[in-house]
């Protein structure tokens, strides 16, 4: 009624989800101390029936900035080859990066150690709470979820993430669409023991009617996907290890004496995107907001990319410190990915299946092209791997403003250490100014001949090039840069600091 005052957010964020995304997030928000409910509608379970299995050279950067990367490395296999198609080998081994290669391991193990990390900072986790209801207005979200006792329960905050995969409530609360077709009508999805233990780590390949792929999870069990097209069914119709074994015996040569399935699915494979990852103060992330064709292995990565791109950007606005427009760049920044993404594990899975002669003829001249240019290869392997990617930059701005940063040598040690205090890493030239600090302790940048007193310092470390580099270079939270500059003079990097990181 008029009058009423609108009631204050109690929760400054809430997540929905506890996915790979959604951990990451809330992750991130509580290390940067922002008080985060993450909401869950299944029972509290690490389950070992999740569907992604490889984590890719960007990811693995992204986590090696969280002091994960080597744990999650403990896991499982690497490989250092992509094989497509029979003819097509992308070399993972040239990547520049300090993880040149896929690492081959559950989904279940990336989000134990990411909902471990939550815990410890202090992340609040609701189980068996269903999201029902949303409405919106200039100050915050009211959310309406249904407990395990079918009690419904209104929770306030500042601002949602829906993280809550493909059949997301908080998107179909928002009303919005999720246009898009599906790909592969009917796969199989199964945990096995083997007889015989395949010659590597993925083993890849297809028939003309049948497709079959094994992953080695390293410690006894295999994931075996893959795809019948004389047999294509609804999800829920009955399955048994010997379809299993049929499939793959066709496309693979063998089934390697495959037995003891602990789990067997089916699923259908959709290329679906949401038009907006904002409306108003809610956001949508990983499969909420896109989901793409298995090919490539790219769905859980890029969600995580996602969960890392919009984290720093809620906590400053959660703390009152974006400068304007900056939760509009998770749009920006992350939608052309998401359909980046979804055109080419698309185009993956639409050559692997092809049947006609002529979509043969294109998938070996693609092959054969990719196979022998090495512009192409590199070309390809930044889109698999996700380093990439680029964000928009403004215009004028410095040729790097927008481009991922490898882990760099400083002066103290590794860039990506210096990015686990969750601050803008500025990277200066070695004889710009006294600086002190131990190995991985970087100094925060009062210290330093642009810094003050005020509250920025706490939000941006500045370390020094290990090499002769001239370039001053201001990275995000995320590894990305958001400022560079040849040789500029402190009221140039002053003024990028109150730009990007605002009062």
């Amino acid at each position: 009624m008029p009058g009423t005052p609108t009631p204050t957010p109690t929760h400054p964020v809430i997540v929905v989800g506890s996915g790979p995304s959604g951990l990451l997030l809330a992750g991130d928000l509580a290390a940067a101390g922002v008080p985060v409910t993450l909401v869950e509608k299944r029972p509290h379970e690490i389950s070992n029936l999740s569907r992604a299995f490889g984590v890719h050279a960007r990811t693995l950067e992204q986590l090696d900035a969280r002091g994960l990367a080597d744990e999650l490395l403990a896991t499982g296999d690497t490989i250092t080859e992509l094989r497509l198609f029979r003819r097509l080998s992308l070399d993972l081994g040239t990547l520049p990066s300090r993880f040149p290669f896929l690492l081959i391991t559950p989904q279940y193990e990336v989000e134990r150690l990411l909902e471990r990390r939550a815990r410890e900072l202090g992340v609040e986790f609701r189980f068996e709470g269903e999201v029902v209801a949303l409405r919106q207005d200039d100050s915050g979200v009211d959310l309406d979820v249904r407990g395990p006792d079918g009690t419904v329960v209104t929770r306030r905050a500042a601002y949602v993430v829906g993280a809550d995969g493909h059949r997301s409530a908080v998107r179909q609360a928002l009303g919005l669409p999720f246009p898009g077709v599906s790909v592969i009508k009917s796969l199989f999805l199964a945990d096995v023991r083997l007889a015989e233990e395949p010659e590597g780590v993925l083993t890849v390949n297809g028939a003309d009617d049948a497709f079959a792929m094994i992953a080695s999870f390293g410690d006894g069990w295999y994931r075996v996907m893959g795809w019948n097209r004389r047999h294509e069914v609804p999800d829920d119709a009955p399955i048994d290890l010997d379809e299993i074994r049929q499939v793959t015996r066709r496309a693979l040569g063998t089934d390697y004496g495959m037995h003891d399935a602990r789990w067997l699915s089916r699923f259908h494979s959709d290329e679906r995107q949401v038009p907006e990852y904002r409306v108003g103060r809610v956001f949508l992330a990983g499969d909420a907001a896109h989901v793409h064709s298995p090919a490539g292995g790219q769905g859980m990565n890029t969600g995580l990319q996602d969960a890392a791109n919009l984290g720093w950007k809620l906590a400053s606005a959660v703390q009152g410190r974006a400068p304007e427009g900056l939760l509009d760049t998770y749009q920006t920044e992350r939608h052309p990915v998401g359909k980046a993404v979804l055109r080419s594990s698309g185009g993956l899975v639409r050559l692997a299946r092809a049947q006609s002669p002529a979509l043969r003829a294109v998938r070996a001249l693609v092959s054969t092209f990719v196979g022998v240019a090495r512009p192409a290869q590199r070309a390809a392997l930044a889109q698999v791997s996700g380093i990439g990617f680029k964000y928009p930059a403004p215009r004028g701005a410095h040729r790097l403003t927008g481009t991922r940063v490898p882990d760099v040598a400083l002066e103290s040690g590794r860039l990506y250490e210096a990015l686990r205090g969750g601050r803008f890493v500025l990277i200066t030239p070695r004889d710009s100014g006294p600086h002190e600090s131990g190995p991985h302790e970087s100094e925060p940048y009062e210290n330093e001949p642009y810094g003050n007193e005020g509250p920025r310092k706490e939000r941006v470390t500045v370390e020094r090039w290990a090499s002769d580099r001239r370039t001053t270079v201001l990275v995000r939270p995320d590894g990305y840069v958001a400022w560079a500059a040849q040789a500029p003079d402190a009221a140039a990097v002053e003024a990028a600091l109150a730009a990007h990181l605002g009062g």
